[in-house]
């Protein structure tokens, strides 16, 4: 897929009730049968309540930021949820509480947000859904749909002046987030939380932005942002990244400075605009890395040719990374369009205890596989990491 915004056709995506009645699964599927559009199944207790219960139209038209604070305010009250029905929910932002859930019907595609639909109507709002007080809530099943009003605003974040006493544990589940004029997911001092089975994509910034530690971000699309996918550019650590789909964006597909405790594995990097994976130097240097099992394709496509933004992998003052059975490729666009891209292949410097050993870089850059910066300290392995320079066509 592209960056390219006129891929949002909002008119194709306004009336998807019907189809949305056949898409029960997942949790959903545990909570709502077929006539769970007019209210609560029977049998599912007082916790159970609907957006509609409170006001709210969904018809794309009405403003109904007041019903669905209202419903949010009931569930906070008795540890419940809100259901979302299919419709298209214009809103300001709304503040989740904590042990909470706001729950719809997934539908969403590449197209653009479909079945349960929170679009923001509010320039001025620092975001649509605010889980800065959300210990222990969940959102499932939602398409929320910025349509890149304002400037900086994120879809869903936390905001807060230090890290709370206790865990976040908030789950973001079956999600999709698009068209922010801030990040996608912005979740700053945020500590203890998973993201799965999400995408966030069509942003003008970050795909996900992360200020923390103890992370799941598993089986996510992260897509045509015009920030990272994800950037960890504060202090960070302790985050599992696992099967995820990472591809298109403006700047780094996944960035992480000064981090700590990662385990990247077996996840599909493809046409970042400068870097496929950067570790950068921060106040400390990144380390305690596992890069094993990942698929890094086409880097480099908006960075100066020859650049060290052109590069598949920049390990840049890093200690303890295992950087090891990856595979490299170089390419272009889709079609047999764009630049041939990135220049180099795997680039290193100031590492101390580290391996990159057993990556196959077939066709791996245009210009240099392996390009050592200097400055090595002592520990670094770098060994039978096979493969041969791309040569494009005439």
């Amino acid at each position: 897929m592209s960056a390219d915004d006129s891929a949002f056709r909002p008119e194709a995506f306004l009336n998807r009730r019907q189809l949305a009645r056949t898409a029960l699964a997942g949790g959903a599927s545990a909570l709502l049968g077929a006539r769970a559009f007019a209210g609560p199944p029977p049998g599912a207790g007082a916790g159970l309540l609907t957006a509609q219960e409170f006001g709210a139209k969904g018809d794309g038209r009405t403003n109904d930021t007041a019903a669905l604070r209202r419903a949010l305010r009931a569930a906070g009250e008795r540890g419940g949820a809100v259901f979302l029905p299919p419709g298209v929910y214009l809103t300001g932002e709304l503040r989740v509480p904590a042990g909470t859930a706001l729950v719809g019907i997934p539908a969403w595609n590449y197209e653009g947000p479909a079945g349960s639909v929170l679009r923001l109507n509010d320039a001025h709002a620092p975001g649509l859904l605010n889980l800065t007080a959300a210990r222990g809530a969940t959102l499932d099943g939602l398409a929320l749909d910025g349509g890149h009003l304002g400037r900086g605003v994120h879809g869903i974040f936390t905001r807060r002046a230090k890290y709370g006493p206790h865990e976040d544990s908030f789950r973001i589940e079956r999600c999709q987030i698009a068209r922010f004029s801030g990040d996608g997911i912005h979740l700053s001092r945020a500590w203890c939380f998973s993201v799965r089975h999400c995408e966030a994509m069509a942003n003008r910034g970050d795909g996900l932005s992360l200020r923390g530690w103890d992370g799941f971000i598993l089986d996510n699309w992260l897509s045509g942002n015009g920030g990272a996918g994800f950037a960890a550019r504060k202090e960070n650590a302790s985050v599992t990244f696992t099967a995820n789909r990472v591809e298109w964006n403006r700047e780094e597909n996944f960035l992480v400075v000064g981090g700590n405790g990662y385990q990247l594995t077996g996840n599909f990097f493809d046409r970042a605009g400068t870097v496929g994976i950067a570790l950068r130097r921060g106040p400390e240097p990144c380390s305690q890395f596992t890069i094993t099992g990942n698929f890094v394709k086409r880097s480099g496509k908006w960075a100066a040719a020859g650049s060290e933004a052109s590069a598949q992998i920049v390990l840049d003052g890093a200690a303890g990374v295992s950087c090891v059975g990856n595979c490299l490729e170089s390419g272009r666009d889709d079609g047999g369009k764009g630049v041939w891209s990135p220049s180099f292949g795997i680039v290193h410097g100031g590492l101390r205890d580290c391996v990159i050993a057993n990556n196959v870089l077939h066709n791996g850059a245009l210009r240099e596989l392996l390009v050592a910066r200097g400055g090595a300290g002592a520990g670094v392995i770098v060994e039978h990491n096979p493969g041969r320079l791309f040569r494009p066509p005439p």
